[in-house]
């Protein structure tokens, strides 16, 4: 008869923790994220958009960008509408704006390592255990912030209204945001973190 090997209450805590400790890091690596890119193109949002739009709103969708995620832009005029898509920091020249594409790698990296150290993650699979999950609460704060941050307007002349949107497109916002970066550059850094330690 073949014997199973049950986990341990010990063990099932331990995994429970690692997994609630590295989803709660993931909403923590998104708000980071989004403080140093405000630190980055606070200027430029203010200079671009004036007060047109909301500082935090201009800046979320730098923060979008930096994760390839595009801004969707809708807008319509009388009974003629049209949709676009804008990445503001292709269409940049700032060197501070085009670094923002390593912002979120860099910290999904070192949150991933943190992780694996603080966790004591040391082989590959007790690193994939502790990097991955970090992708759900990373998940949450970009499906959420891309819904936030939508920015409208309306305007009337001489009876015709025209209407204007823009905001992160939601699917590429949650896959390619939420699910990609985070996965394949936290579980990144855990399995380094782990491997240096092993």
């Amino acid at each position: 008869m073949a014997q199973q090997s049950l986990a341990t209450p010990a063990e099932s805590v331990s995994r429970g923790a690692s997994i609630a400790a590295s989803a709660g890091l993931g909403v923590l690596a998104a708000i980071v994220g989004y403080l140093i890119t405000y630190v980055m193109v606070v200027d430029q949002v203010r200079e671009g958009f004036g007060d047109y739009v909301a500082e935090w709103t201009g800046v979320a969708w730098y923060y979008y960008n930096a994760h390839l995620v595009d801004i969707e832009a809708s807008g319509g005029i009388g009974g003629f509408s049209g949709t676009d898509t804008v990445d503001f920091i292709a269409q940049t020249d700032a060197t501070s704006a085009t670094a923002l594409y390593v912002v979120p790698p860099l910290v999904l990296f070192a949150f991933g390592a943190v992780l694996a150290y603080q966790l004591d993650a040391r082989n590959l699979g007790e690193a994939v255990i502790v990097g991955a999950p970090v992708t759900i609460g990373y998940a949450i704060i970009m499906a959420l912030g891309a819904v936030v941050a939508e920015s409208s307007t309306e305007a009337s002349f001489l009876g015709i209204e025209a209407t204007g949107t823009m905001s992160p497109e939601l699917v590429p916002a949650i896959i390619l945001g939420g699910i990609i970066y985070p996965v394949v550059f936290a579980t990144a850094g855990a399995v380094v973190a782990a491997l240096l330690r092993a």
